[in-house]
């Protein structure tokens, strides 16, 4: 940008994007021709996925598919944010956790309400670009006002018969944190196909599946019922998580 005498600027010069977060259109159909992209965010540093220890309860389905988006658009930094710590047992959430754990994603237990690991949350978003992305209702703006006194973003509470979320945010805004750093605040997600991704190239982008692929006896092995397949049964018997092994087929 180049800053005017009258104090207005003008772009002389658009760069490419880089780590393009994207989504399937929510108003587009899945796996056709017309499908559309939905970018989420560029040029972020760092994603911060958030969803809730309870009210809404824990969506890993959803959490697996942000994971292949982050993946494949290379974002350096994927930290999954676990919410509302206070209202579930921490044993509980972990449970649901630790696999992300285990594959060396971040994973912070926090409430917004009680302060609790919000130290840690701060910390990780110092000094970087960061998106807080996940489902409606889990508290991202919640967090959002923890972190930063006077933003006021506006909440809402979760329905206790459907426990989904309402969306209270309509539009991303980029939010300048006093520590140093920038947040995204994205609206919150109710259904989520990652942006040009083929069935058939998800094993690239699940960690624990990735560096198994090549053991395959199959170059295209589908991980389903080929022999010899490397993915199904690791070496000595041990198996991937379950729930990770049968979202790989169709995340979408």
């Amino acid at each position: 940008m180049e800053h005017q005498p009258d104090g207005t600027g003008v772009i002389i010069e658009v760069h490419e994007r880089e780590h393009v977060l994207a989504r399937v259109a929510p108003s587009s159909p899945v796996g056709t021709s017309a499908e559309s992209q939905q970018i989420i965010i560029a040029n972020c540093e760092q994603t911060v996925f958030v969803f809730a220890a309870a009210q809404p309860r824990p969506q890993p389905r959803m959490l697996d598919r942000l994971l292949v988006a982050a993946e494949k658009a290379r974002i350096p930094s994927i930290v999954v944010c676990v919410n509302k710590i206070d209202l579930a047992k921490r044993a509980e959430a972990e449970a649901v956790f630790q696999t992300y754990q285990q594959l060396g994603y971040r994973i912070l237990y926090v409430s917004a309400q009680t302060g609790e690991g919000m130290s840690d949350l701060r910390s990780q978003l110092a000094g970087r670009v960061s998106v807080f992305t996940g489902p409606s209702g889990v508290g991202k703006s919640s967090l959002l006002n923890a972190i930063q006194a006077g933003l006021q973003l506006q909440t809402a509470r979760v329905s206790e018969a459907h426990q989904k979320g309402r969306h209270t945010t309509r539009f991303s805004q980029l939010i300048p944190l006093e520590g140093g750093g920038y947040v995204a605040d994205t609206p919150g997600i109710r259904a989520l196909a990652p942006w040009d991704v083929e069935p058939h190239e998800l094993d690239t982008y699940y960690r624990e599946i990735a560096a198994r692929v090549d053991q395959c006896r199959f170059a295209d092995c589908s991980h389903q019922h080929e022999p010899g397949c490397a993915v199904r049964v690791r070496p000595g018997g041990s198996q991937i998580s379950p729930a990770r092994y049968e979202s790989l087929p169709a995340p979408a």
